[in-house]
């Protein structure tokens, strides 16, 4: 387990709450945490870690953000990093980062899901 996520871990076993984070490295901190908190089971802490996470999606993030969906069940950061690549440009930006490579091969079926969600964005738009 990464340091980071342990610390994270022991903060909300003491506290019930999470640490404020406002390092560089937060997200890839929060990820860590939710992978954690799934696989000891601590539902609340990974309902946390998800509402964090969705309010730090960025070009950069999105990409390895949306993979945890795809392994720990959130559907709520699942719909908001689609929503955020549905945003005029960040598709195309997110494309050029490596975890989207990574994000594809390891889940090609992420791919449909996001074009139906560009489409979808596009069409409501007009």
């Amino acid at each position: 387990m990464d340091p980071a996520a342990f610390a994270g871990l022991l903060h909300y076993i003491y506290t019930d709450s999470l640490a404020d984070d406002c390092t560089a490295g937060r997200v890839v901190a929060a990820q860590h945490l939710l992978v954690a908190a799934d696989r000891y089971g601590l539902d609340r802490l990974r309902v946390l870690c998800e509402a964090r996470l969705c309010g730090w999606i960025d070009v950069q993030s999105v990409a390895t953000t949306l993979a945890l969906p795809e392994r720990h069940q959130c559907a709520k950061l699942r719909e908001a990093c689609l929503r955020f690549l549905s945003w005029p440009d960040m598709l195309r930006a997110a494309m050029k980062t490596e975890g989207f490579g990574h994000l594809i091969a390891s889940y090609p079926s992420v791919a449909s899901d996001i074009l139906d969600k560009v489409v979808s964005a596009r069409v409501d738009d007009h």
